[in-house]
């Protein structure tokens, strides 16, 4: 892929973190928002809503309108298989990650960087708004109060560790990904070497975040959610702070794809296990806002 964190590019490496970190943040700072709207109108209107919003560039807002809703409704589902559930949804991230980061980056060679923008666009809002149009809920039989901001949860202990938790794992998940394009020209790789980091750690995603669903089914999700964790800060003392050759670095990004993400695969089910199924809007509303600051 080209590489457009270089002077030749017209920005800096701050500014390509910069603004990954404000898509993260804005997708998560209208989780209140989206949690009202859903309340009142349902999940597909704000799905609906955020697919014209992605679609028309706003992508930050995009994500929070499909995402926020929709993270809900899969736990609805599932019991005793729940943490698989989310693994195998998490995953797309993964998939679609990997795909888009070879053909887009075909397509700016081939075309032009503002047509692969339109072509991504076209793309992922036919297949947002097939998936708003499909998507079912159990809210009617669930009836949860799906409040913005439940400040009674925050009179929890196990909740305010939850989301003590969400903001530390956040802010190592995005200061790694936004880091290692930088890392590399730091250790001399090339550009292009540096910008397939980005697609082997959506690989490892792919790979790793259904496994985590199958242990912590298996193993508790609590349980599950500390270990990978750990073992992401072990890898990134371990693997990338020695790292000096794209092999090693390969490894690191890879292994850290498959494990850093684990609270995108267990926040759902842990959020349904704390709160429970009423619960679980409002608290994960208190989640998204928590993983904001850090996400910037």
């Amino acid at each position: 892929m080209p590489d457009f964190t270089s002077e030749e590019g017209g920005s800096l490496p701050v500014d390509y973190a910069v603004i990954g970190g404000l898509n993260f943040s804005i997708a998560t700072l209208v989780a209140p928002i989206v949690t009202i709207i859903t309340r009142m109108y349902g999940p597909r209107l704000p799905m609906l809503m955020g697919v014209v919003f992605q679609t028309s560039g706003y992508c930050g807002l995009g994500v929070g309108f499909i995402y926020i809703p929709s993270i809900a409704i899969l736990s609805q589902w599932f019991t005793a298989k729940r943490s698989l559930a989310n693994g195998i949804s998490a995953a797309g991230s993964g998939i679609g990650g990997l795909v888009f980061s070879f053909a887009v980056g075909a397509m700016i060679r081939n075309i032009s960087v503002a047509w692969s923008l339109r072509i991504t666009g076209i793309v992922t809002g036919i297949v947002n708004l097939t998936a708003a149009l499909l998507i079912r809920h159990r809210n009617e039989v669930i009836q949860p109060p799906q409040r913005g901001f439940d400040v009674r949860l925050l009179r929890r202990l196990d909740v305010l560790l939850l989301l003590a938790w969400a903001f530390l794992s956040t802010l190592g998940q995005i200061t790694l990904l936004f880091s290692l394009p930088d890392f590399a020209r730091s250790i001399q790789l090339s550009p292009s070497q540096g910008a397939a980091l980005s697609a082997f750690v959506s690989l490892g995603t792919a790979i790793g975040r259904p496994c985590i669903g199958v242990l912590s089914d298996r193993f508790g999700k609590i349980e599950t959610a500390g270990t990978f964790t750990f073992l992401c800060s072990i890898t990134v003392l371990a693997i990338w702070l020695p790292a000096t050759s794209y092999g090693v670095t390969i490894l690191f990004a890879i292994s850290s794809g498959a494990i850093l993400g684990v609270f995108w695969v267990t926040i759902g089910p842990l959020s349904a296990e704390i709160g429970g199924l009423v619960e679980l809007p409002s608290l994960l509303s208190l989640a998204w806002l928590s993983v904001t600051l850090p996400a910037v």
